[in-house]
């Protein structure tokens, strides 16, 4: 798995996120109302792509849900132990059944 360092991931988003006054955007009615929600404070507009879910940028989601089928597999048909299954994958009794009963 990479990442990228947190100089460029940092400046990626420097790129996206600029101040800009309201006045100079948005029309006089608009701007009346978010003063009444947040006068003088600096809000965050979020764009509207839609999200994408946690680690589908960097194939996290698919190797946790990979290493999981794993898990249970190995419980569920080879009948192998939470204890060992905690060992082998440096994980709590615990998150193992998380795993196992999700």
């Amino acid at each position: 798995m990479h990442r990228l360092s947190c100089g460029a991931e940092s400046s990626r988003k420097e790129e996206r996120m600029k101040y800009r006054n309201a006045s100079e955007i948005l029309p006089d009615e608009l701007l009346k109302e978010l003063q009444k929600y947040a006068p003088g404070e600096i809000i965050y507009i979020p764009s509207n792509e839609s999200r994408k879910k946690w680690g589908s940028n960097t194939g996290a989601r698919q190797f946790y849900e990979q290493r999981n089928e794993d898990i249970r597999h190995k419980y569920f048909n080879l009948k192998t132990s939470i204890e060992t299954l905690s060992d082998e994958y440096f994980l709590s009794d615990e998150t193992i059944r998380k795993i196992l009963y999700k």
